[in-house]
């Protein structure tokens, strides 16, 4: 059962993101339990900087890394950059409010995205290490019918 609609017209409107998680240290499955979350700890230069431009309101795919290594669930950002405090580092690095929007009925594993020919671009084949990535609307869209969430 969704947490929060979905709603297939508004979603096309924001960007989307991916952002990876290992699941042993916060899972989807959390995401949903606690119904909302701060989404810090990213320590990546170009990962945070994907992370602060991530709007209010933008749509991001839930990504477990690890033995998952799959594309899990939706989220939605209820709050913009914002500093995540690090004593080493002060002012460096940013955090985001993040809500559950719906599990995907259907995982979509990561050989399943490699074997697809319209996501051969998606950022995450090209820099699989990266934590938080834009995406394309068409591969958000392609990722969520497979993962049987239709328009």
């Amino acid at each position: 059962m969704p947490v929060c609609a979905l709603d297939q017209t508004d979603m096309s409107r924001k960007n989307h993101w991916l952002l990876k998680t290992e699941p042993s240290t916060y899972s989807y499955a959390d995401l949903e339990r606690d119904g909302k979350t701060n989404w810090n700890g990213v320590r990546n230069y170009q990962a945070r900087n994907h992370l602060a431009q991530i709007s209010q309101g933008d749509i991001a795919l839930i990504y477990h890394s690890g033995d998952d290594k799959a594309v899990v669930g939706i989220a939605e950002c209820t709050k913009a950059a914002y500093p995540d405090p690090d004593p080493k580092k002060p002012g460096e690095w940013v955090q985001i409010g993040l809500k559950p929007v719906q599990a995907l009925k259907r995982i979509v594993s990561l050989k399943e995205i490699k074997s697809t020919a319209s996501l051969k671009t998606l950022p995450l084949i090209k820099q699989s290490r990266l934590s938080v990535m834009p995406i394309t609307a068409e591969h958000f869209q392609t990722i969520l019918k497979q993962g049987g969430i239709t328009k």
